[in-house]
C-alpha cells in the first residue's frame, strides 16, 4: 500500500466506545470498517447530500465496496478520540478509488485503499458527472 497525502481530506472525528472494543480493551478490527464507512458516507453527504436522496433522485443509484486493502498499524483503545480521513485517489468510469486513514492525533493507526463501485439495479454504471466533479482529486 503506497503512502498518500491526506492534505485537504475529509476529516470525521470518532470516539471509541466500549462496544467498539474486544475483550482485550483494544478496538476490534471490524470496528475500523464501520469508522471508515462513516467517513465515506460523510464525505459523500458533504459533497452530494444524503445518500438516500441521491438513491431516490438518481433512480436507485447505490455505492458498494468492491475492494478494500487495509493495514492495521497500531491499536486504539476505549475512549480514544480518533479522526477518520477520506480522500479521493482516482475516479474511473463506474468507480471511485479512495484512500482512508484512522488517526489518533498525528499517529496513523489504520490505513486503507478502497474501491467503491456505483451501481443501479445490480449493474455498474458511470459515476454521475456532478458527483465526478465534486469528488475529483486535487490536481
Amino acid at each position: 500500500m503506497s503512502d498518500f497525502s491526506f492534505e485537504g481530506a475529509h476529516a470525521l472525528p470518532v470516539r471509541v466506545y466500549y462496544e467498539d472494543t474486544d475483550f482485550s480493551g483494544f478496538v476490534y478490527h471490524a470496528s475500523y470498517l464501520r469508522f471508515m464507512e462513516r467517513g465515506r458516507t460523510e464525505l459523500l453527504r458533504g459533497l452530494a447530500g444524503d445518500q438516500s436522496d441521491l438513491h431516490r433522485d438518481a433512480d436507485g443509484l447505490v455505492f458498494v465496496v468492491r475492494r478494500m486493502e487495509i493495514d492495521y498499524l497500531k491499536p486504539a483503545r476505549m475512549d480514544d478520540g480518533l479522526t477518520v480521513l477520506t480522500a479521493t485517489r482516482d475516479l474511473r468510469g463506474a468507480s471511485m478509488h479512495l484512500a482512508q486513514a484512522v488517526r489518533r492525533g498525528d499517529e496513523t493507526l489504520v490505513r486503507a485503499e478502497v474501491v467503491v463501485a456505483c451501481v443501479r439495479a445490480g449493474r455498474a454504471i458511470r459515476l454521475p458527472d456532478s458527483l465526478r466533479r465534486a469528488l475529483a482529486p486535487p490536481a
